[in-house]
């Protein structure tokens, strides 16, 4: 028996990098995914390779109201909710904190910090229906550690950590456990579409393994972590990342 079958997940920011790949882990181990992103062209190509067991839903991850319909549409699409991975998420701009442009900070809150609220919000109702539910977060290194120039990132990242822990305790009792992931630099279009090769080369070189991470990699530990195969971790952070907080 595979994996996550009999299983339905919702997946946001899968249109590409490691939402892509953890949609496809899904599918390939049984689950039906619903695939969420706001790129619709790149969303409905990922689901045309993943067959009847994959729906695309258009929705912005900084909206309450989007989140809230992907969770209905999920539910009408495929009867259940038992899995989240609340994985949208940008890099925004870069700027000392006393220069960060106010708007620029809204935008990367909204995003990497609110959106996962607002994806949790809608979904753990959902999966208390059936008193059951995996839910994992994809934070980051940044939420450990501080970077320059990133000051929105780090704090929002930071702020996922802590809305998992608080969230984990909340429904410790109740079958449903949340946790979150640390992914080091991988190499998805988010790295490699905002850093030159200069900049990549260095990134690479704070890892033990002094390479960028696959997102693949990050894939197989968000797969664990909504199986029943981590039954007692909850509240709990997994960096992925190569060694890089090793230091």
């Amino acid at each position: 028996m595979k994996q996550l079958e009999n299983k339905v997940a919702i997946i946001t920011g899968a249109a590409s990098g490691i939402g892509k790949c953890v949609a496809e882990l899904f599918v390939k181990e049984g689950a039906k995914v619903a695939v969420v992103d706001w790129n619709e062209a790149e969303g409905k190509k990922v689901v045309s390779t993943l067959g009847e067991n994959a729906i695309f839903i258009k929705a912005d991850a900084g909206k309450a109201q989007d989140h809230e319909r992907v969770v209905q549409e999920t539910v009408a699409a495929f009867g259940q909710l038992d899995i989240a991975v609340n994985n949208a998420g940008i890099v925004g701009a870069f700027a000392v904190t006393g220069e960060y442009g106010v708007e620029d900070w809204d935008k990367v809150i909204s995003i990497n910090l609110n959106g996962v609220f607002y994806g949790m919000r809608y979904q753990l109702p959902e999966m208390l229906k059936k008193g059951k539910g995996s839910i994992i977060n994809v934070s980051s290194i940044l939420a450990e550690v501080g970077v320059a120039n990133s000051s929105a990132y780090c704090a929002a990242k930071h702020g996922v950590n802590g809305l998992t822990k608080t969230a984990a305790w909340e429904y410790g009792t109740k079958g449903i456990r949340i946790n979150a992931v640390g992914p080091g630099y991988i190499g998805t279009p988010l790295v490699t579409e905002s850093y030159s090769d200069e900049v990549i080369k260095e990134l690479s070189s704070r890892h033990a393994m002094n390479r960028l991470g696959k997102p693949e990699e990050v894939a197989e530990l968000i797969l664990w972590l909504a199986t029943d195969k981590s039954s007692f971790s909850t509240g709990a952070y997994y960096p992925v990342d190569g060694g890089y907080l090793a230091r």
